[in-house]
């Protein structure tokens, strides 16, 4: 039987077993198909979800091709049939996990109006249990298919509240508090499940937390929508009070007549006090980072029942001190797996979230991940906004201890290296859990720390058999057990191993197990890293006998892809890497995929397991000549520098560019065409550059070095990356300095003067700006000077030195007018008109400000046009020239929206808002300030809280 599974990451299973549906396009092919299921799916809307506007002149032809290689892989070529307008899929209302999900609802709602409501628990329940992430997800760009998600995630919330109004029928109140705490956090402005959460405190002894709720609600809704709570909410709030007896019977459906306006009118009590302030992450979500649990998880009965024993009992009661378990084991014997499962079934009782992250403690590079870099990230899913987060660690480290006071949160720190990468890590007080993985026992944390040890060891031998039959079907295991004991032996038992056969022999049915187990016996090879003397454990004959079947391009690529730096790599990068076009990088890509021996993460990234990785690498440096190994490096180098080139040019067109040496031949470098699609591309290779710099230096490639950091300056600077624009910078600098190339040294100290700006390091910034405006003029680079005088004047802006900045600007624009740097001039006179303006000398300030208003418009500069409007508009505020402001904020409203940027957006709309309150419009000031911190909220920034202290007043 076919099972085919939208709700979540498309999936497709036979008899249980994973089918892989090959290429990206073939996949979305069938995502649109699934969406209509039952209905015809014309040609032009699969051409439109594959290729949007731009289709190929052979989009019909290259549609079929796709729709032949979907049936090949389903293995039916009825399931997919053709009709005059389009394609079909075929199937039964079991085999889709929306249909099924729609009956079993009906199915529940049907038993509550019988009065069965256990059944209609378990039912909904069994419903909403299908559910494995956002439905079609990684499929949102189509149209399609993205309406069709958002019906369906419509439909889950209102089964949620159906099974809840239910299970508080049942009297299952204890359970559901718990639940709905957690869950109101992800639904803030979902009154219904507020009004369920206060019932259910309520009627659990808890009447201060359910009147907490509403007082929160309350200031949630006033302060950021500008409402009061709704009928329900209010009538629940005042029965509370009043101790209503009502309240110990009414139903969800007694609730609905509320809602509709039966309930009599109620009286608004005075607003209760605040608490202290406390950090609130600024996406209002709760962090739920665990990987995916496995389709089918088998064995480790001992395993789970020994990590049970960590927590009590009764889900209701909850650990008093923290809890800490340091999970050991091999390479590849599955100890992520156990501890992300078991993470599955406990993390209800965790109701701040799970926190997730792979300390790199063990791979085929020397990149471990740092305490610092593992805090960073711990934060970023925290909510903590970049400029918030301290430079010091140790203040870094209290700041993530102090977010995690009074919060169940359950951390799993995967693949670390040591003790003392993990001690900076855990929480300083009780109510977490953290599950630490490692090769290593971690005897330091169980010594001083007190974590629970647990060993993870190979699977039994019963739980081997069984991990097999469940990939290659019971009937074939059944008739061959002789060899399935052999090829059980042969893989020691490991899980890793044990998977590699096992996919080997469900890719070639036609193979018998007994030859496969007679090839395993033949590859007498072994991974000496992991070798401890006994030839149990020995994996590489595994990893030898996958790689040996591979074509002879694609075991070359599979070697190459060792040397990367990962985590991952695209299909141009894997492309530039092997020196060959994206067409065939593709082919090969897809032969490593179906081999395990890569796998492709989201659409069109792929990575290696660290244990694959290592036998690549060992590979590359048996078979590949050093002078290949370096040449390979030196491609994916430029790749990676001549595409962060043209994206960073996208972001920032007026910047000047630096120059490149030629890229080398077989360099396949991306093409991106507008801002947006260079934005992405920097969002998805981030990791990748950060280690790409490391490697460059490691191997003498010094130019490379400040030349990446150079394209990686603006993205950092838009997204806030500014502990990561230090270390590049730095990194650069350094390498520069070897090089004796005074232009790098002179980029570098200039990135490190701004980015020690952001951080508020003045002294820091003064000296980096100082030696960057020392090499320029050695250099006798005007614009480079005027560049630096520029920053300078924006750090004497922040140090509140105005008269200072105002110098420096006037410098900067002298130097740009020498040089004819027109880019350069009209920042400067915008500089110098805000300088102006901020030591209250307006009308000067507004004369520089139309003269850089005129010059941005001239060269087609919108987003300094867009500043300079800003400008403009608080000059004229402060003259009293109102209505003219007002024109002047519209104008770069205006602006920023077509450019997307949103933070000057909400800056603009801050300075609107002053200038409607100065003249007396006060409700168009409190719409203009609601709208900056509805985005500056959105973006989790920091500035919100100052907007947001005028809306109080």
């Amino acid at each position: 039987m076919l099972e085919f599974c939208v709700l979540g990451h498309l999936q497709v299973r036979r008899d249980g077993v994973p089918v892989t549906l090959g290429a990206e396009m073939w996949r979305r092919v069938l995502a649109v198909l699934l969406c209509r299921a039952g209905e015809v799916t014309p040609v032009e809307d699969l051409i439109s979800a594959l290729w949007h506007d731009d289709p190929p002149q052979s989009a019909r032809k290259t549609v079929q091709l796709y729709v032949h290689r979907l049936r090949q892989a389903l293995g039916d070529n009825e399931r997919i049939v053709h009709r005059t307008a389009g394609y079909a899929v075929v199937l039964a209302p079991e085999e889709l996990d929306t249909l099924r999900f729609s009956r079993l609802v009906a199915e529940g709602r049907a038993a509550r109006q019988h009065g069965d409501l256990d059944r209609a628990s378990v039912t909904l329940e069994q419903a909403l249990g299908l559910w494995q992430g956002p439905a079609y997800a990684g499929f949102d760009d189509i149209p399609l298919i993205n309406s069709e998600a958002r019906h369906l995630e419509a439909q889950r919330v209102l089964t949620y509240e159906e099974l809840v109004a239910v299970n508080l029928e049942l009297g299952r109140h204890a359970e559901l508090a718990v639940d709905l705490i957690e869950t109101t956090q992800v639904h803030p402005y979902r009154e219904r499940l507020r009004a369920y959460l206060m019932l259910a405190l309520y009627r659990s002894g808890r009447q201060v937390e359910a009147l907490e709720v509403y007082r929160r609600t309350r200031a949630t809704l006033n302060a950021e929508l500008g409402v009061e709570p709704g009928p329900m909410l209010r009538w629940v709030h005042e029965a509370i009070l009043r101790d209503d007896e009502t309240l110990a019977t009414i139903t969800s459906a007694g609730l609905n007549h509320i809602t509709s306006g039966s309930a009599p009118e109620i009286r608004l009590p005075p607003e209760l006090p605040m608490p202290p302030a406390q950090y609130k992450p600024a996406s209002g979500l709760v962090p739920a980072q665990l990987p995916a649990d496995l389709p089918e998880f088998i064995g480790r009965a001992a395993s789970l029942r020994q990590l049970d024993a960590l927590l009590p009992e009764d889900p209701a009661h909850q650990p008093v001190t923290l809890v800490l378990s340091a999970i050991s084991g091999t390479a590849g014997v599955g100890k992520t797996a156990v501890a992300v499962h078991w993470a599955y079934r406990v993390r209800d009782r965790f109701s701040g979230g799970q926190l997730f992250v792979n300390l790199r403690g063990f791979g085929p590079s020397e990149s471990v991940m740092s305490p610092a870099e593992a805090i960073r990230c711990l934060l970023d899913a925290l909510g903590v906004a970049n400029e918030q987060i301290p430079t010091d660690l140790d203040a870094q480290i209290g700041l993530y201890r102090s977010l995690l006071v009074g919060k169940r949160v359950l951390i799993l720190l995967d693949n670390a290296r040591d003790a003392e990468q993990v001690r900076p890590l855990l929480p300083g007080a009780p109510g977490c859990l953290v599950l630490v993985t490692s090769r290593n026992r971690l005897s330091g944390l169980v010594a001083l720390e007190g974590a629970y040890p647990l060993i993870v060891d190979l699977l039994t031998e019963s739980e081997a058999h069984e991990f097999i039959a469940a990939r290659l079907g019971r009937d074939r295991v059944a008739g061959e057990r002789e060899a399935v004991a052999e090829i059980i032996t042969r893989c020691a038992r490991l899980p890793l191993a044990l998977s590699v056969v096992a996919a080997r022999a469900a890719t070639y049915p036609a193979f018998s197990l007994a030859a496969l187990a007679k090839e395993l016996r033949e590859a007498r090879g072994g991974l000496d890293v992991f070798a401890d003397g006994d030839t149990a454990t020995d994996v590489r004959a595994v990893f030898s006998w996958s790689y040996h079947a591979l074509s002879t391009d694609a075991a070359r690529l599979f070697r190459l892809l060792g040397l990367h730096p990962g985590p991952d790599i695209a299909v141009p990068a894997a492309a530039s890497l092997a020196g060959i076009s994206q067409k065939e990088v593709r082919t090969l890509l897809t032969e490593l995929s179906r081999a395990h021996l890569i796998n492709e993460v989201v659409l069109g990234r792929y990575t290696l397991h660290d244990l694959l990785r290592a036998y690549a690498t060992e590979q590359a440096q048996l078979l590949e000549p050093a002078d290949d190994q370096r040449a390979a490096i030196h491609r994916w180098l430029d790749h990676y520098l001549h595409t962060g080139h043209a994206a960073a040019l996208l972001l920032h067109p007026h910047r000047q560019p630096i120059t490149l040496a030629a890229a080398q031949i077989g360099v396949v470098a991306e093409e991106l065409t507008d801002r947006e699609q260079a934005m992405a591309w920097f969002t998805a290779e981030h990791p990748v550059l950060l280690a790409l710099i490391d490697q460059a230096v490691n191997a003498g490639f010094d130019t490379h070095v400040w030349q990446l950091a150079w394209t990686m300056d603006t993205f950092f600077q838009r997204r806030g990356h500014w502990h990561d624009q230090v270390a590049t910078h730095h990194a650069g600098l350094s390498a520069a300095t070897r090089l004796a190339d005074p232009i790098g040294e002179a980029l570098a100290c200039s990135g490190l003067g701004v980015v020690y700006t952001h951080l508020g390091e003045h002294d820091q910034a003064g000296m980096y700006l100082c030696r960057s405006l020392g090499l320029f003029t050695k250099l006798e680079d005007v614009a480079g000077q005027a560049h630096v005088h520029f920053h300078f004047g924006w750090l004497s802006e922040v140090r509140g030195q105005y008269q200072e900045a105002l110098d420096h600007a006037r410098q900067a624009l002298d130097l740009y007018q020498a040089t004819v740097h027109r880019y350069g001039q009209a920042n400067s006179l915008n500089a110098v008109g805000w300088y102006r303006a901020q030591l209250g000398d307006y009308a000067t300030a507004s004369h520089y400000l139309l003269r850089a208003l005129t010059l941005h418009q001239e060269i087609g500069d919108h987003s300094g046009e867009a500043a300079s409007w800003d400008s403009l508009g608080y000059s004229y505020h402060h003259l009293g020239r109102y209505r003219e402001a007002v024109t002047c904020y519209e104008n770069a409203l205006r602006l920023t929206r077509i450019l997307g940027d949103r933070y000057y957006e909400a800056d603009t709309l801050n300075h609107l808002g002053d200038t409607n309150h100065a003249a007396g419009a006060y409700d168009a000031a409190r719409r203009d300030w609601q709208q900056a911190v509805d985005i500056l909220h959105e973006l989790g920034h920091s500035d919100a809280d100052q907007i947001r202290a005028k809306l109080q007043q």
